[in-house]
């Protein structure tokens, strides 16, 4: 069986792409190749380069055609992307290249609090308002619309009234480390 190649996209702190990379080490059919980041100064380049990972650095303007980023993934023989905390829209012709295999991880129950705009705390601070007694994690595909692809997987954690967007950030977290590379791995073992 073929060993599937990942590129990680991450553009922050890096947590969720440092679990992936210590989850995939040694296994036997996935291989975390690289990491994609849009902020040279973001804590996850220098993390990735710690850990053995080959970091690619690509300016926004790479992001609004996406032809040197698709070109530079396919001459990498890239399987699968998978974004962990990725901050920029994707170029179509990229989502095009890599069709039914770009997973994202959303710190909301989809369909709530997804779309443009909705990332990281701006999430937790609208759940919080919103006075929702659950929040989670959506594990799905991309597709051409923000935070729109087919569902992998959700995961609840139940939230009170003393809850702040800053606890509601960690209980988010805690579910991300725990299910997002057991989706991951089983996604695409189920592509083989």
């Amino acid at each position: 069986m073929k060993t599937q190649s990942v590129a990680l996209f991450a553009s922050g702190s890096g947590s969720n792409a440092v679990n992936l990379i210590r989850y995939f080490e040694g296994h036997e059919t996935i291989s975390i190749s690289l990491l994609v980041c849009n902020k040279p100064d973001a804590p996850v380049v220098e993390k990735a380069k710690n850990l053995g990972i080959e970091v690619l650095i690509y300016g926004n303007q790479s992001f609004e055609d996406g032809v040197e980023l698709t070109s530079d993934l396919q001459a990498r023989n890239i399987d699968w992307i998978i974004l962990a905390g990725f901050l920029r829209k994707l170029p179509l012709s990229l989502i095009r290249a890599f069709e039914d295999r770009i997973i994202n991880i959303h710190p909301a129950l989809l369909p709530k609090f997804g779309g443009k705009g909705m990332y990281g705390m701006f999430v937790h601070r609208a759940v919080i308002e919103a006075k929702e007694m659950q929040s989670g994690i959506t594990i799905h595909l991309v597709n051409e619309e923000f935070d729109k692809g087919r569902m992998l997987e959700q995961y609840s954690v139940d939230l009170d009234e003393t809850d702040s967007p800053e606890t509601v950030a960690m209980k988010v977290q805690e579910l991300e480390h725990r299910y997002f590379p057991y989706i991951v791995e089983r996604t695409i073992q189920q592509h083989q």
